[in-house]
């Protein structure tokens, strides 16, 4: 039996909402977020999950308790699965930030993985951090099924690493929605298959077309329209 991975993004917060960069901004959930996170838990009540880990910033942890609690286990913080320090970036939309560091902006667009913003992360020493603390728990926990909660980006390279993806594109190819469910299947730590991506059926309806500037440069209106 292959050991499975639920891969889920924590629940809204105030920040999701304006569309700010959170990072290492300790943002608690909403009331929304904690609705989506409920929804997700009674999804997940009759898994047979064995264990539970978090980033540890308060938006991850209360989502995985929220889930975690049918099953009685405790929620195991782990600091690698913490998300994108994104340094001067920390709390500005996505606007102010366009419009104050412009240079920047689009050198990291155009490569989030090797670029970092001042002061902050590349989506590359996330991997460093994040990638062998995954492979850890799969090995720990063979032939089980484990929740990790983590954050919009630090899954999209995670699941792009796992899966020999190019992880340049993490921004622009993948998406993770709030209280999403992603998972994975392990026969070894190098033998994974995805089995779920980004599911939040347990709260929204069948996916709208989504066109908008909240993801990359690419899905931009204006761009889209002249490609």
């Amino acid at each position: 039996m292959p050991t499975r991975i639920l891969l889920v993004r924590h629940g809204s917060t105030r920040l999701t909402l304006e569309d700010r960069f959170a990072g290492s901004n300790d943002e608690p959930l909403s009331n929304e977020g904690r609705d989506q996170a409920s929804r997700l838990g009674v999804r997940l009540s009759s898994v047979p999950i064995a264990a539970v880990y978090a980033s540890p910033m308060a938006r991850t942890m209360d989502t995985a308790r929220i889930i975690a609690s049918p099953h009685g286990l405790k929620v195991q913080p782990e600091a690698a699965f913490r998300e994108i320090d994104f340094g001067q970036w920390e709390g500005l939309t996505r606007d102010q930030v366009r419009e104050r560091y412009a240079q920047d902006f689009a050198l990291w667009e155009e490569d989030p993985l090797l670029v970092a913003p001042a002061q902050g992360e590349s989506g590359l020493s996330v991997i460093h951090r994040a990638l062998p603390l995954m492979c850890e728990i799969i090995e720990r926990h063979r032939h089980q099924t484990v929740l990790v909660v983590s954050h919009k980006g630090t899954n999209r390279l995670l699941v792009s690493s796992l899966l020999g993806l190019d992880a340049r594109g993490y921004r622009e190819r993948l998406d993770q929605s709030p209280a999403s469910l992603t998972i994975l299947d392990f026969m070894n730590e190098v033998r994974p298959r995805l089995k779920l991506f980004n599911d939040v059926s347990h709260y929204e309806s069948f996916p709208e077309r989504e066109i908008n500037d909240r993801i990359s440069k690419w899905w931009r209106p204006t761009q889209a329209a002249t490609a």
